[in-house]
């Protein structure tokens, strides 16, 4: 199943991430997801696993064309000239010419100038093929705004924290009418399991287990299958070969209109993860280094 970005490029919709994968384990993982018939892989630059996910296609068998590699520059490496050299960095680990999607991890509020300019490289690369599509990630919609107005090329993808108890109305609609993807991460909640107060879980949501049942299927699939019914990506990731075999097993059941209802009265409206207006360089600076 794919999805044409708003620069005709096609996209898996249903990827695999390595966030928080050790590298020692990230190869094996990306192995295993390719295997089962992932064909979108994430990473970030920030995860020190990029390495790992370049040797892991590698090992894998499955044709470079094959495979959709996204990234994301980290905020220690924003400004026009860092992120092309970042750029550089990404590819090198990888060991790749061309990456299909690159994004940038988190707005830098308190240097938007930094972000400008690195955003403004992505569409260097983008003109110069070096990259095939180029987005953010954890951008709202008055950042995304004045993104908008001092850069040409609107993203692609809009990467941000999306799941049954946290859907974010306002970025799906301000994603969508620019014709920008939202991408979810932690699509099934599993950042409410360790960040949050651990006295509710998607997982054992009754809403959602009730659907699973109807359908056969467990609670992670039926929010997966949520997130792919409403034209939206999303990224599971899990070092489990059978819960990543069982996390693509999703293309077999159709969920009613009541059904995708009921999970989206789910929302909370409750963030786990960062809030994005909160990540500044002295707060969250990452030493990237060189491939």
């Amino acid at each position: 199943m794919n999805i044409t970005l708003n620069n005709s490029v096609e996209m898996p919709a249903l990827g695999f991430g390595v966030f928080q994968i050790p590298p020692e384990q990230t190869s094996r993982t990306v192995v295993e997801a390719l295997d089962v018939g992932y064909r979108l892989i994430d990473t970030a630059a920030s995860y020190g696993n990029e390495r790992e996910v370049g040797e892991g296609i590698r090992t894998s068998g499955v044709d470079r064309s094959d495979v959709f590699i996204e990234t994301k520059l980290w905020i220690s490496d924003y400004g026009y000239d860092q992120a092309l050299h970042a750029f550089g960095k990404s590819a090198g680990k990888l060991g790749v010419d061309q990456i299909d999607l690159l994004l940038l991890h988190q707005p830098l509020p308190t240097d938007f100038d930094k972000t400008i300019g690195a955003y403004k490289a992505l569409e260097t690369l983008l003109s110069e093929g070096k990259v095939r599509a180029i987005g953010v990630s954890n951008v709202m919609p008055e950042v995304l705004q004045d993104l908008l107005e001092k850069t040409d090329v609107v993203p692609a993808v809009n990467q941000v924290e999306m799941h049954p108890y946290f859907i974010q109305p306002e970025v799906l609609r301000a994603n969508a009418e620019h014709g920008i993807l939202t991408q979810a991460w932690s699509p099934m909640g599993g950042i409410t399991s360790y960040r949050g107060d651990h006295s509710t879980s998607t997982f054992e949501d009754p809403v959602i287990r009730e659907i699973a049942a109807a359908h056969g299927k467990t609670p992670a699939q039926v929010m997966l299958r949520w997130h792919l019914q409403q034209g939206r990506s999303a990224i599971p990731k899990s070092v489990n070969a059978e819960r990543i075999a069982a996390n693509f097993d999703v293309f077999d059941v159709d969920l009613s209109p009541e059904e995708l209802a009921r999970i989206d009265a789910l929302d909370t409206r409750v963030r786990s993860g960062p809030g994005p207006a909160a990540v500044t360089v002295e707060a969250y600076w990452r030493d990237i280094p060189e491939a």
